[in-house]
């Protein structure tokens, strides 16, 4: 029997009104997060950490004892891409936090909206650099607030056997790309040409205005569940045997998903620093800003999420439906051709002296988008339907982190561009990809029958239990 759509009419392309909300929302969200994260890693190695700067970062001096201890004494690339990858993976980890908040206490939309307000103040607060430290906590925690909620506000607008969910998360993907896109071309021509704290400036400018999309569409929103610790003793949720093997499933892929990410998120780490003195990046004899690179990137995912939906889509009609986890793997695959590309490319450069062109960065980042569009919708629409409902908050908050995981070895990898050849640190990504693909066919092949859209409606159905 098919379920009522929570949602209401059909109002945004065929989907519920709340998914034009939630999606522009994310869109502004993202050009803040990708707008302040695209300067970071340059911030961090042209200016913050030079000296006559360092001195004026409040408990930096502790921060930096701290890394080295941990991993010796780093030099400046090191340090910015280990502070980088900190940030990157918190940004991933408190979701899990988030998700528990709205679950038990405030609700999914209260959270959210705290969470807005969290990125507002630490987005402005970045354009001190002594308070640089106390403004990336303010990030760390406002998108952990955000983050699983909104996403988890998609999966209620449709009722279990709904088929849009998936193009529902594709549609929320396009819109991540559309304000990545936005944010190079914004906060990072103002940070780079007229001064960093224009573009974090810029930044703090479109989360505001993310929220104010948010809030204007409240109405449409789906409600919220009643958090579990104001529910009735009557009310209170159990899972059953079967929604604990979907969780541990879903569990068990997240390190094999953080795999999959790591190339996809060293873009915007050590790929920056290597293309801002191995690229060619002279477009009709004057060289464009690096970060511009990160929007040839985001045109790139909107084109491949794009295509590759129309693609499934025409196979589908055919009878060619491969599963989310066919699917995942084939993504790893093209990240591997991707990498494969940067390695011979930059090897090709050394030896004979020259650049990378722009040429081939461009069809680099066509097979990495084509990967990404192939992992991270797919993932996220796997999570959101094989997930329990009575805790899905929760497990969307948990699937970041694999991005927590990705964007901490991310940076920890990072620093080892100075120790490598270009040719040799590349290469080692498409392992890293290949690897990836071999664990998610592996994973997908011993729990088919759980992650199964054919699997029995109670391993996907919280009942509740009477108590006294």
């Amino acid at each position: 029997m098919k379920l009522a759509r929570p949602g209401g009419p059909a109002g945004f392309f065929g989907h519920p009104r709340a998914l034009g909300f939630i999606a522009v929302t994310e869109a502004w969200e993202r050009f803040a997060q990708y707008g302040m994260q695209t300067l970071l890693v340059l911030y961090l190695v042209d200016t913050l950490l030079q000296p006559g700067h360092i001195e004026s970062v409040a408990g930096f001096r502790v921060v930096r004892d701290a890394l080295e201890a941990l991993f010796g004494p780093m030099q400046t690339t090191a340090l910015a891409s280990a502070i980088f990858g900190i940030y990157g993976s918190f940004i991933y980890l408190t979701p899990i936090l988030g998700g528990f908040i709205a679950d038990r206490f405030l609700g999914r939309t209260s959270t959210v909206i705290t969470g807005s307000v969290l990125m507002i103040a630490g987005h402005f607060l970045m354009m001190s650099e002594a308070a640089f430290l106390p403004a990336l906590l303010l990030l760390v925690f406002g998108i952990g607030c955000f983050k699983g909620n909104l996403a988890a506000q998609i999966n209620a607008l449709y009722g279990t056997d709904d088929a849009r969910r998936a193009d529902a998360y594709h549609i929320y993907t396009l819109a991540v790309n559309a304000g990545v896109i936005a944010a190079p071309l914004v906060a990072g021509t103002l940070g780079e040409t007229l001064g960093w704290r224009y573009g974090f400036a810029a930044a703090g400018v479109g989360m505001a205005i993310g929220l104010g999309v948010y809030l204007a569409g409240q109405r449409h929103l789906p409600k919220d569940p009643a958090p579990k610790v104001r529910a009735r003793r009557a009310e209170r949720w159990s899972l059953t045997t079967g929604e604990w093997k979907s969780t541990f499933v879903l569990l068990a892929l997240i390190p094999v998903l953080a795999l999959a990410a790591i190339g996809n998120q060293q873009m915007f780490n050590a790929y920056l620093i290597w293309s801002d003195t191995s690229a060619a990046l002279e477009v009709f004899g004057t060289r464009m800003p690096t970060t511009w690179l990160i929007t040839i990137d985001m045109l790139a995912s909107i084109a491949c999420l794009l295509g590759v939906m129309w693609f499934w889509r025409r196979m589908a009609t055919i009878g060619i439906a491969p599963t989310e986890i066919t699917r995942i793997a084939i993504g790893c695959l093209f990240s591997v051709a991707a990498y494969v590309l940067l390695a011979g490319a930059s090897w090709m450069a050394d030896a004979e002296g020259t650049k990378v062109g722009l040429a081939t960065l461009v069809v680099f980042h066509v097979l990495g988008s084509t990967a990404f569009a192939h992992i991270y919708p797919v993932s996220l629409a796997l999570y959101a339907r094989v997930s329990p409902p009575a805790i899905v908050s929760t497990m969307m908050g948990l699937y970041y982190l694999h991005l927590f995981l990705a964007n901490g070895t991310t940076g920890w990898i990072g620093g080892w561009l100075d120790r490598l050849d270009a040719s040799a640190f590349w290469l080692m990504h498409a392992g890293i990809g290949l690897l990836a693909g071999i664990m998610v066919l592996a994973i997908g092949g011993l729990c088919r029958r759980t992650l199964s859209a054919e699997a029995p409606a109670s391993m996907h159905r919280a009942r509740p239990i009477r108590q006294g």
